[in-house]
């Protein structure tokens, strides 16, 4: 397969803050591999400061990586992204990207969706939330609900001095709608019990992230004593970390911009089920062409928050939408997400 990117810029509609900071414009990586016989399929790499990635990264990885890509049967998934990992650890932002554009491939030469090609139903895709990121002022966040009017769900981001105020404004604004909160691992355990018994009283629905990420004994002593669901995120990056999460949260966020591929999401799924934890699927801020690669999987979630799209002002690409909450996947052969034309 030939390897070629690109960097491409975006903006979010509102400045998009979570409890460690925030921004309004985001740089993207999109891959594109050209395989023998001319198949082109295209990936976009999401990558986080947090787990150590930036666009400048990603190129630094990809041009790493450049010979195995270059010299891998695009029809070996399995092994390709198994020789991705080994080859180099983290990066997994540009593995996923490699990940989804080599699957495009294998779905645009057998003529299927990967939906289908994993034997998946595309009307058992839960709603997708959409994010209301911290804002300024109770004025400014209640527009952004307002603003968020089509859509039954919302996640509601947290980790200030005024949690409370912020759920109570959203409620608010939004009486019959399903709220789910991210602290982006802001809270202290004991503050997060005090917290959360208070949130409970406005009807959220679970909790995702309390802590910071390693603090497991921290995540078991909240879920004991919460009266809410608590989801890792942080927390949970790789199937690896699913056995030691078990009996310290009620379930786990999956992004593929932290599992590195496709694969390995589908084996994070899998091992969730075999713990019994709530499968959720998340995303970064991301153009459709990311966000279409998680929507296949959609089908195998509990609950999904696939609004990276959803929340730019200048989304190049097109492919699954989220109007409404609903989650529409392409019917295209491969990933089904292109360049916008319009």
């Amino acid at each position: 397969m030939k390897l070629a990117w690109d960097r491409v810029v975006v903006h979010t509609a509102n400045p998009f803050v979570i409890a460690r900071g925030g921004a309004s414009e985001y740089v993207r990586v999109r891959v594109r591999l050209t395989a023998s016989d001319g198949v082109e399929g295209l990936g976009e790499a999401a990558p986080s400061a947090f787990y150590g990635e930036t666009a400048d990264t990603v190129v630094a990885a990809l041009e790493q990586l450049r010979p195995l890509i270059e010299r891998a049967d695009p029809w070996a998934l399995e092994d390709l992204e198994r020789d991705l990992a080994r080859a180099l650890r983290g990066n997994a932002a540009a593995r996923m990207a490699v990940s989804a554009a080599a699957h495009d491939i294998v779905g645009q030469r057998l003529g299927v969706p990967l939906y289908r090609l994993w034997g998946l139903t595309p009307g058992s895709a839960p709603p997708s939330s959409f994010t209301i990121a911290i804002a300024p002022t109770e004025a400014e966040l209640v527009q952004r609900v307002e603003q968020a009017a089509e859509y039954p769900v919302l996640k509601v981001k947290l980790g200030t001095d005024r949690d409370e105020d912020i759920v109570r404004a959203v409620r608010g604004a939004a009486p019959a709608k399903t709220i789910r909160v991210d602290a982006n691992a802001a809270w202290t355990p004991k503050h997060a019990v005090a917290v959360i018994e208070r949130l409970a009283r406005y009807g959220v629905e679970f909790v995702e992230q309390p802590l910071p990420p390693h603090d497991l004994d921290g995540l078991r002593f909240v879920r004991e004593r919460s009266p809410l669901p608590i989801v890792a995120d942080e927390s949970c990056v790789t199937a690896a970390d699913i056995p030691r999460l078990a009996g310290a949260v009620d379930g786990i966020n999956i992004k593929l911009a932290k599992c590195g591929g496709l694969i390995e999401a589908r084996r994070m799924i899998a091992a969730a089920r075999a713990h019994g934890l709530r499968v959720m699927m998340g995303c970064m801020i991301e153009t459709s062409l990311g966000i279409t690669a998680a929507a296949h999987l959609a089908p195998l979630l509990d609950d999904a928050d696939l609004d990276g799209a959803a929340l730019l002002a200048d989304d190049p690409h097109e492919g699954a939408t989220i109007a409404g909450g609903r989650i529409a996947i392409p019917d295209a052969p491969g990933l089904g997400a292109r360049l916008r034309t319009r």
